[in-house]
């Protein structure tokens, strides 16, 4: 189970598809696994999303659906019972992300709500669950499979069994250079965000109106802005430092906190619960808007940048290292790292969207023109301009040029090997029941239907 798989399954909750099913019955249950239902409705809009984005089965999507969305269930009951939980500032950036990814693919963000017929923050909130669910499928994988070590004898050998034509393909690989500005927001938008804290702060106080309800109404977290801004518990380092070191230190649940910066923007904080080591708190998140002459003047820097790096007055590396205001990077030469594999090397479906979209149209040794960009890490609007290091040509792969990519090959076999036993042991001792007209399959994990 990947996150792609959450993802598919957001894009069909996006959709709101009017779903009758294969006997145009409206819903049903038709698998139970633990506690938890799995509706007719869920397997066909997940069905309908994954045919949306070209996905191809080599069995009834009836049977692998449904299957797939057990074995998640699986992940997630074992991830309650070992307190596997995700931060929220995780949640918001694959929330920001993915809703950074259908802007780029679908074209603007008034298209993408046309699109699914939904206001951003009603995307947002959809795409807040199913982030969560899938962060915390990913943690309880990992902490499932440990560190997998994995020796150059073990790379060689499996190379060396495999068939001439089970050797495996590497597509093309990238390595990409960044520097970024990050455009100034005007003291006054920044004096004015604090102003509104200020005066819900003074609202709270005087008693005029609830906390709850003002961050209803103003949040612009818009997941926990449903709630009247309350988050689920969580540990000192599970939150942004600057909000944790408040937050923890709030005793008076009637009190509002001073004004926090993030790395989201300005929070105000009340308490509602401490339990030991972990707090429960509700918040209000205001960002200061970054007008487009701050980006356009950005932009036009940066440009400059790459003219003066065109014209040899000094090089990538040292323009990264001197003025770039990414701190991942900067003293790496503006090399991008790659968080899957801790190499320099991605694979073009791997980079982020907005800097895929620029580097599959250049020639290695080129400087992109100044562009926009939303990294998910921060959710803030950043400009950037790109040097494309180096390209390596989709190839059969040898042990010697590839040994990284075979080594990552071998420790993925090894981990789905993990997972696999663990997903068979685990069947034995959980409750499933399956209608009867959805049992005619033939399942990966078999153990679904006990004697």
């Amino acid at each position: 189970m990947n996150f792609k798989f959450v993802v598919l399954c957001a894009l069909a909750l996006l959709t709101g598809s009017s779903v009758y099913g294969q006997d145009n019955v409206i819903d049903e249950v038709v698998w139970v696994v633990g506690d938890e239902a799995i509706l007719k409705s869920e397997v066909e809009e997940a069905r309908l999303s994954a045919l949306y984005e070209g996905r191809k089965f080599d069995r009834d999507p009836y049977c692998v659906i449904p299957e797939e969305i057990a074995v998640q269930k699986l992940y997630l009951h074992q991830a309650a019972l070992d307190s596997i939980t995700v931060s929220e500032n995780e949640v918001i950036q694959r929330v920001d992300y993915m809703t950074n990814m259908y802007i780029n693919n679908i074209g603007s963000r008034e298209k993408m709500e046309e699109y699914f017929n939904k206001t951003s923050s009603q995307i947002r909130e959809t795409l807040r669950d199913n982030a969560r669910e899938g962060l915390t499928v990913q943690k309880m994988q990992q902490k499932l499979v440990g560190d997998i070590k994995i020796t150059p004898a073990e790379v060689r050998r499996y190379f060396q069994n495999l068939p001439p034509d089970s050797i495996p393909y590497i597509p093309t690989q990238v390595e990409v250079q960044i520097i970024t500005q990050q455009p100034k927001i005007p003291l006054e938008e920044i004096e004015d965000v604090k102003r509104r804290l200020r005066d819900y702060t003074d609202q709270v106080n005087s008693g005029k109106t609830p906390f709850s309800v003002l961050a209803r109404l103003y949040s612009e977290d818009k997941g926990s802005a449903v709630n009247g801004g309350e988050m689920p518990f969580y540990g000192r380092g599970q939150l942004d430092p600057a909000f944790s070191n408040v937050a923890f230190n709030l005793q008076d649940p009637a009190k509002v906190s001073k004004i926090v910066e993030s790395e989201f923007g300005f929070h105000i904080i009340q308490l509602i619960e401490k339990r030991g080591d972990r707090i429960k708190v509700r918040h209000i998140l205001l960002k200061p808007r970054i007008p487009d002459t701050a980006l356009r003047s950005s932009e036009s820097r940066l440009d400059s940048i790459a003219n003066d790096i065109r014209n040899n007055k000094f090089t990538f590396e040292d323009g990264a290292s001197m003025l770039s205001q990414d701190k991942d990077t900067r003293n790496n030469h503006g090399l991008l790292p790659n968080p899957n594999d801790n190499t320099s090397k991605f694979e073009m479906q791997d980079l982020p969207p907005e800097i895929a979209k620029v580097v599959d149209k250049m020639k290695v040794g080129e400087i992109s023109d100044a562009f926009t960009m939303i990294p998910q890490k921060t959710g803030k609007e950043e400009c950037v301009i790109v040097k494309l290091k180096s390209r390596i040509d989709g190839h059969k792969a040898a042990i010697t040029e590839d040994y990284q990519s075979l080594k990552n090959i071998v420790v993925e076999k090894r981990r789905e090997e993990i997972l696999d036993k663990w997903i068979r042991e685990k069947q034995k001792h959980t409750y499933v029941r399956i209608d009867d007209k959805w049992k005619n399959c033939t399942f990966k994990y078999p153990g679904w239907i006990k004697d």
